[in-house]
């Protein structure tokens, strides 16, 4: 057990056993109590700019470091260096007693990740200027451009898109690896494996999301089509639907997908890209939203083109939310949370998409088969991430994108470790894991809370997210 000067996101997050016992300070400071040994760094940096540097061998964006170790402890010497652009710019300390002092707030490193804040800094905020100007050309002429020549614009644009240097496509580790490089310090200065909250419930190992955008009457017409094929081969999966489009939802329609082990949820009110263009234009449409929500008992929502506004994002009052990418160049608003696990933004909480979307690698970058798609299912596997994936009826039953999604299905139909789970469910499992604590009791270490006839315990030293 940690004993905590204050909450820390990430160890929340990760579900460390802690208790918030130690006096608060300017700084952060947590104690493992069998060794006595601590863990500490300086609480969130001012203004300055987000720049990114390298701790060991991970990326973090920060706003700036911490040049001294701190007043506790005692014989602080450099441990592991930071570095910017090659140059030493801060160090890991650790004291004779194996104290550990990091120079940066990793709060606020993950939270710039998750909010994407990391795109205001040097060079990543330069390329997402430029491309931000294509962007804007571009959809401002849309309207009036054929279908293949906004094809042929798109696939000219991907190859700026695909320059991208972070977040890295198709995978992006640098969240995770930041997770994984913290609880190992937390290890190191606990002397002993420290515990934490898998991911999934047992016995699952990994979660594999099927979600649906239902853009055009075209769309809405292959639903049937789809959902056969679905069901033959065990799946559920979610459909986003469009209140205000060029297709009219029946209620039948929602009621059947929903006996039927699916879910609905909101696709925007009109899938022109502006519900979160603007607090103003949000509040405007969010009426009309909710009024949508409630007659399709629909608990989610992604954005059209995933446009996303991670302020305005809480303010939808649905239980999840899809719209952010872990990683795309491609999207009319690039970048990515870089996270292949749920977070929470204040009340709501994110499903990322974390697989390439279909039109991205048929219609733009030109595959032919699914195995791209394949190749980051099996490492979100190999990592115990989310592998969530969302496809358009609109086009998915055009080949190869067809043979390519029934390809991706087979694959892990059978698959034993996966959890074939509704978003819906993921988000319900995530919220009780999020109340479930970890308590060192007689016996040894038990759970605590809503979770805890599911949740696994596991140990730095083991597989970690």
């Amino acid at each position: 057990m940690f004993a905590i000067s204050s909450r820390s996101a990430w160890l929340d997050a990760m579900g460390v056993p802690t208790e918030t016992s130690l006096p608060t300070s300017s700084g952060f400071r947590a104690r493992w109590l069998p060794s006595g040994r601590s863990i500490g760094w300086p609480l969130a940096m001012g203004a300055a700019p987000f720049a990114r540097a390298l701790v060991g061998t991970v990326p973090v964006y920060v706003r700036g470091f911490a040049n001294h170790p701190p007043e506790w402890g005692s014989g602080w010497e450099p441990y592991i260096p930071v570095q910017r652009d090659a140059q030493r710019v801060a160090f890991v300390w650790r004291d004779q007693g194996g104290n550990l002092f990091l120079p940066f707030d990793p709060d606020a490193a993950v939270l710039a990740l998750l909010s994407e804040a990391y795109l205001t800094a040097g060079g990543v905020g330069g390329q997402e200027r430029v491309k931000a100007v294509a962007r804007r050309a571009y959809y401002r002429a849309r309207p009036v451009i054929p279908r293949a020549a906004q094809l042929a614009l798109r696939r000219q644009f991907s190859r700026l898109q695909r320059r991208q240097e972070f977040p890295r496509w198709p995978v992006e580790t640098a969240l995770h690896d930041l997770y994984a490089w913290l609880l190992e310090r937390c290890a190191e200065v606990a002397g002993e494996p420290v515990p934490w909250l898998a991911a999934w419930p047992q016995p699952h190992a990994w979660a594999f999301v099927l979600t649906h955008d239902v853009e055009t009457r075209v769309g809405y017409s292959n639903i049937g089509v789809i959902r056969k094929e679905e069901r033959r081969l065990g799946y559920g999966s979610s459909w986003n639907l469009v209140p205000q489009r060029d297709y009219v939802v029946e209620d039948e329609l929602v009621a059947e997908l929903q006996e039927n082990g699916c879910e609905v949820g909101v696709h925007g009110l009109h899938h022109d890209g502006r519900d979160l263009e603007s607090s103003q234009v949000l509040g405007a449409r969010l009426p009309q939203i909710r009024e949508w929500a409630n007659r399709w008992h629909a608990h989610g929502f992604r954005a059209p083109a995933t446009q996303r506004h991670w302020d305005l994002m809480p303010l939808l009052g649905f239980d999840y939310d899809s719209s952010y990418p872990d990683t795309d160049p491609f999207e009319p608003q690039g970048g990515g949370c870089c996270s292949w696990l749920p977070f929470f933004n204040d009340g709501i909480l994110e499903l990322p998409i974390t697989l390439p979307q279909d039109h991205t690698l048929f219609a733009i970058l030109g595959e032919v088969d699914a195995r791209l798609w394949l190749e980051k299912a099996r490492l979100l596997r190999e990592r115990g991430g989310m592998a969530l994936v969302d496809t358009h009826p609109d086009y998915l039953c055009e080949e190869p994108a067809a043979s390519a999604y029934w390809d991706l299905l087979t694959a892990f139909a059978d698959d034993e470790t996966a959890w074939r789970a509704l978003p819906g469910e993921v988000a319900n499992w995530w919220r009780r894991r999020a109340a479930t604590r970890i308590e060192r009791g007689e016996a040894g270490w038990r759970l605590v809370g809503p979770a805890s006839a599911d949740a696994v315990i596991a140990f730095t030293g083991t597989q970690a997210a």
